[in-house]
């Protein structure tokens, strides 16, 4: 397993996989030392995942290998089809794995997400249009959906 430590907008990231793919990208607390060489496996996603801090890429394409219970793979893969700057509900993603019983089990998984960013657990909320809970922080969650907004609030004075 390669790891490499970048510093972004939102903190230090820990990313981490080998060659079946991706495997980990977590938020770090805290400062900590950026990784002076990124392994060559690793270098694809450092280079999107910059891209999308830079405004510049809505859609990634590495390959991913997020270790977790079938349940799990099921939902973070049906976060993958909310589009870039979209939301949905908890509700509207249980009804997309066809349990709208499994709201809590959504939720759960959800918060277990090993990927951050590139599976957009982040861009589930409310159903009342909150910002509920986000293992990467409620700041994250608020900075990630206010980045990936078309419209950019400008400040008048």
């Amino acid at each position: 397993m390669e790891e490499a430590i970048i510093h972004s907008p939102v903190g230090f990231i820990k990313i981490e996989g080998d060659i079946t793919g991706i495997q980990a990208i977590t938020f770090l607390e805290g400062e900590h030392e950026i990784s002076k060489v990124i392994p060559e496996i690793l270098e694809d996603v450092v280079y999107q995942l910059n891209e999308y801090f830079e405004g510049n890429r809505k859609a990634f394409n590495v390959k991913l290998n997020p270790q977790g219970t079938d349940f799990q793979k099921q939902v973070w893969n049906e976060l993958l089809n909310i589009s870039f700057s979209k939301t949905r509900s908890y509700l509207e993603q249980t009804k997309a794995i066809g349990d709208v019983k499994a709201i809590r089990a959504v939720a759960a998984a959800n918060g277990k997400n090993p990927i951050s960013i590139i599976i957009p657990c982040h861009r589930v909320i409310g159903s009342d249009g909150s910002l509920t809970g986000y293992a990467g922080g409620l700041w994250r969650k608020k900075w990630l959906l206010a980045h990936e907004n078309p419209v950019k609030q400008t400040s008048l004075f």
